[in-house]
C-alpha cells in the first residue's frame, strides 16, 4: 500500500496556538488591563506610543531591507506600515515635539531590546521577520482595534489621535487577515521551520510583555483621578 503524503503543518494555526500562553500574558498585563478599562491618562498612552515608534521603526526598516526574501515578500505590504500613523498621532498626544527625537529620548530598555531583536532578525532566516510581522500587524488588525475604540470613548476623541488603528489600505480586516493566513500556509514550511517561527512569535510576545511591564512600573502616575 502506498503511504499517503504527510500534510504540511498549518503555519497560521501553529503560530496562533503555539504562542497562546505568551499572547494571553501580554494582553493580561496590568498596564494593558488598565488602559482597556479607561483608567489611564494621556501621558500613559503618549509613553506607549513613543515606545511603539521605536519598535515600528525597527520592524519596518527590517522588513523593507528583506523585501526580496520569498518568505518576507509573502507578507510584506506597505499598506500595513504604521510609522507615519504613529507620527501623526504623536502630533495629538505630544504636540510640538519631534516624534523621532521624543522617542529617542525615552529611557526604555524594553523598546531598545525589541528593536535590537528585530535588527538581528533582519540578518537571519526570513521566517523570523515573518513571525514578528504576523505578531504586530495581525494584532493591530485584531485586538488593536479594541484599544482604539476604548481610547476614542475614554478621551472623547472623535477619531483624533487614533490614526494608528485606521488601516486605509484594509477596509475590511477579516478578509484581509484570512488572506494573510492563507499566504502563511502557502509558504509550505516543514515542521522544523514552523517550530522556529513559532518560537520567534513567542519571543515577540515576551518582548511585548517586557514593554508593558516597563510601562506598568509607572502606573501610579498614569492613573486618572477617581471621579
Amino acid at each position: 500500500m502506498t503511504a499517503m503524503p504527510t500534510a504540511l503543518p498549518s503555519l497560521a494555526s501553529a503560530l496562533r496556538d503555539g504562542s497562546r500562553a505568551e499572547h494571553e500574558a501580554a494582553e493580561g498585563s496590568a498596564f494593558m488591563a488598565e488602559l482597556l478599562a479607561g483608567a489611564l491618562n494621556e501621558d500613559a498612552y503618549r509613553d506607549y506610543l513613543l515606545r511603539l515608534r521605536t519598535v515600528y521603526t525597527a520592524l519596518e526598516d527590517a522588513v523593507r531591507s528583506r523585501a526580496g526574501d520569498p518568505l518576507v515578500a509573502a507578507v510584506h505590504d506597505p499598506g500595513l506600515e504604521r510609522l507615519a500613523t504613529i507620527d501623526a498621532d504623536l502630533a495629538h498626544w505630544a504636540p510640538g515635539t519631534d516624534p523621532a527625537l521624543a522617542a529617542g529620548a525615552v529611557d526604555s530598555p524594553a523598546a531598545r531590546a525589541y528593536a535590537e531583536r528585530l535588527a538581528e532578525c533582519a540578518h537571519g532566516w526570513g521566517g523570523l521577520l515573518v513571525a514578528h510581522h504576523y505578531t504586530r500587524y495581525l494584532g493591530d488588525l485584531s485586538g488593536g482595534q479594541a484599544i482604539g475604540q476604548v481610547l476614542d470613548r475614554s478621551f472623547d476623541l472623535d477619531g483624533a489621535g487614533l490614526s494608528f488603528y485606521a488601516f486605509e489600505a484594509v477596509p475590511k480586516p477579516k478578509p484581509y487577515k484570512d488572506a494573510y493566513r492563507s499566504r502563511l500556509d502557502a509558504l509550505g514550511l516543514g515542521p522544523e521551520d514552523v517550530e522556529r517561527a513559532v518560537a520567534e512569535v513567542r519571543a515577540a510576545f515576551l518582548l511585548n510583555q517586557a514593554l508593558f511591564a516597563e510601562l506598568g512600573r509607572n502606573l501610579p502616575a498614569y492613573r486618572r483621578p477617581a471621579a
